[in-house]
């Protein structure tokens, strides 16, 4: 796959994001779980990009924020849609149990 610049810009967005939504909760749990998720984002997009900035906004903006950014990549033709649909679920509904939330 090409890497193209609208792409990066994409990725830096969602990774921006996860580390905002990490860095924005009390809950521990709930951090980590943001931090696996980035670390997932890399792993479906090959590490190819750092986040673009710090961000700030509530978790429904930076959520949204981060289903736009998806939708980018979708769209410019990232190889395993399928893993980015599942993470971006997987930040919109996080399972926790007991305090403990499953990746």
């Amino acid at each position: 796959m090409t890497t193209t610049y609208a792409f990066l810009i994409a990725l830096g967005e969602a990774r921006s994001c996860l580390a905002a939504l990490a860095d924005s909760t009390d809950d521990f749990d709930l951090a980590i779980h943001y931090d696996h998720l980035l670390i997932e984002l890399d792993g479906v997009t090959g590490d190819v990009g750092p986040a673009c900035s710090p961000m700030t906004g509530t978790n429904t903006e930076l959520l949204d924020r981060l289903e736009v950014a998806v939708d980018a990549m979708h769209r410019l033709g990232t190889p395993d849609g399928l893993s980015l649909e599942i993470l971006l679920d997987s930040a919109r509904n996080p399972t926790c149990v007991g305090g403990r939330c499953q990746d």
